[in-house]
């Protein structure tokens, strides 16, 4: 058994750097989440690279399902394209319909699309 409270001080002697080549190398020693090692780094690590919150979304038809005329109908109404345009869109799946909208606009048009029977990613 090792000594558990060298292991202690030898973690808590760890730089920020140091701390994340470790989660790192965890990760792909044991298959972990790197976010649970380096929580054990402290808030100091945490509070080193705040998350940005996304603004910009695309959102991608990833595949048409059953009902593909509903979708094309989507389509259509959602982009304003022509007959011929949305079926290519459609067929040429996964493409994006809008891209760089809102997180609101973007998960009303996946709500429209799923709707009618499609797969939707947003990116």
């Amino acid at each position: 058994m090792a000594d558990l409270q060298k292991i202690v001080d030898d973690l808590s002697g760890l730089t920020v750097l140091e701390a994340a080549e470790l989660a790192k190398l965890l990760e792909e020693k044991w298959g972990v989440s790197a976010a649970a090692a380096v929580a054990v780094a402290g808030p100091a690590a945490a509070a080193a690279a705040p998350a940005e919150e996304k603004t910009e979304f695309s959102v991608v038809l990833a595949a048409v399902g059953e009902k593909k005329i509903e979708v094309i109908k989507e389509v259509r109404a959602i982009t304003g394209l022509g007959l011929k345009e949305a079926k290519d869109l459609v067929e040429g799946a996964p493409k994006p319909v809008k891209e760089s909208v809102n997180k609101d606009e973007a998960e009303k048009i996946k709500a429209q699309l799923e709707k009618a029977g499609a797969k939707v990613e947003l990116k």
